[in-house]
């Protein structure tokens, strides 16, 4: 959620040119993070539980790419998407982990 939250304010300094384009698929992608995880959760089972959480990596990953094409563009400052970048590292790894206990139960 926290992610969320940031891309929500990183997007929010953006041109009002990139509304319908980076804005909105950042957003998406940083939104369906917590979803994911949230309804992969709701379904009960690990299985279904960790192919919610690798939707979830997936949606990292899209918005880490969005995020470098934002860079790049230099729409915003740069120590804006250091700290973004890094939240999305950490999850990724979180995630990553996540998933590894759910198939290896006794082994996290």
């Amino acid at each position: 959620m926290a992610l969320a939250r940031d891309v929500y304010t990183l997007t929010g300094s953006f041109p009002q040119s990139e509304t319908f384009g980076l804005v909105q698929q950042m957003r998406r992608a940083a939104v369906s993070v917590p979803s994911n995880i949230a309804e992969g959760h709701g379904r009960g089972s690990d299985k279904s539980f960790a192919l919610f959480l690798r939707q979830a990596r997936g949606s990292l990953n899209e918005l880490e790419t969005q995020m470098e094409l934002a860079r790049q563009l230099h729409i915003s400052r740069e120590v804006d998407y250091s700290s973004v970048l890094q939240e999305i590292d950490e999850i990724e790894r979180m995630l990553t982990a996540f998933v590894s206990s759910l198939r290896n139960p006794g082994q996290a």
